[in-house]
C-alpha cells in the first residue's frame, strides 16, 4: 500500500495535535507548512548517518575518460568497485587532499583504483581516477536515502514502515516547534526510543584492515596497470 508524503504530514499533525483528528482537515497552508518540514527534517537527517539505516547496491557503467559520475540520493560510500570480466576489483578511498590535490597525470585513461565521494545537492558526486578506459561496470554499496519530495511521492518505496513511523514522530516535534506548542513528553520519549533502535538497525562497519609494505596487494598502480592490464598472479 503507498505512503504518501501527504499522508506522513497529515498523520504528523494528528499526532502534534495541532490539528484535531476528529474535528479538522490538515489542508492549505498547514500542508505546504509540512512538506517544507518534511523536506527539511529528510535533509538533516541525510547529514547524521547514524540515521539513516538502509545499505545497498548501486550498479552504474564507468564512461571512457569520464572522471565525476553525480549519484541522486547517495549519501555515504563503504565500497566501491568494478568488475574486469568476471574479475571484481576494489577502489582504494582517498582523502580529500590526497584526490585533489596530489601530483598526478590528468590525462591517462585506464583501470581505475582510486575514488573520492563529495556530497552534493540532492546525492553525492563519485570521483574515479584513472578515468575509465573502458565501459567498466561499477558497483556502490552505500547509504541512500531521500532529502526531497513532494506530495504525491510514496515514501513505502524507500523505507520501512518502522522508518516512516520514527519519521512522522521527528515531523511532529518539528511541527510543534513551528507552532509554538509543547510536545508531548510521551511522544517525545517515543521518538528518543525510535532514534535508539535506528541506530542499531544497520551500524557501520568498524572493522580494521591493516596495511603492510612488505608484500600483499597495494591495489592498482604503474606496474599493474602497463604490465598486467590489472590481473595479478
Amino acid at each position: 500500500m503507498a505512503y504518501t508524503a501527504l499522508e506522513l504530514i497529515t498523520r504528523a499533525y494528528y499526532l502534534s495535535a495541532i490539528v484535531s483528528r476528529p474535528a479538522q482537515v490538515v489542508s492549505g497552508d498547514q500542508v505546504t507548512d509540512g512538506l517544507y518540514l518534511l523536506n527539511a527534517c529528510l535533509d538533516f537527517k541525510s547529514s547524521d548517518l547514524r540515521l539513516i539505516p538502509y545499505y545497498k547496491t548501486y550498479d552504474f557503467p564507468a564512461v571512457v575518460g569520464q572522471e565525476k559520475y553525480f549519484i541522486t540520493d547517495l549519501l555515504a560510500v563503504d565500497s566501491l568497485t568494478f568488475n574486469l570480466g568476471t574479475v571484481r576489483y576494489s577502489l582504494q578511498e582517498k582523502t580529500r587532499v590526497e584526490y585533489f590535490a596530489y601530483p598526478r597525470v590528468d590525462n591517462i585513461q585506464s583501470l581505475p583504483f582510486s575514488y573520492r565521494i563529495e556530497r552534493s545537492l540532492g546525492g553525492s558526486d563519485v570521483y574515479i581516477y584513472f578515468k575509465p578506459d573502458q565501459a567498466y561496470p561499477m558497483h556502490i554499496m552505500g547509504k541512500f536515502g531521500l532529502t526531497n519530495v513532494v506530495l504525491n511521492t510514496d515514501m513505502s518505496l524507500t523505507y520501512d514502515t518502522f522508518y516512516l513511523e520514527y519519521l512522522r514522530y521527528a515531523l511532529a516535534e518539528m511541527i510543534c516547534s513551528e507552532y509554538g506548542a509543547t510536545f508531548p513528553d510521551e511522544s517525545k520519549a517515543k521518538l528518543k526510543e525510535y532514534e535508539k533502535k535506528i541506530m542499531d538497525v544497520s551500524p557501520a562497519d568498524l572493522s580494521i584492515q591493516k596495511r603492510t609494505y612488505f608484500g600483499g596487494n597495494f591495489g592498482l598502480d604503474w606496474k599493474g596497470v602497463n604490465l598486467y592490464k590489472g590481473y595479478t598472479p
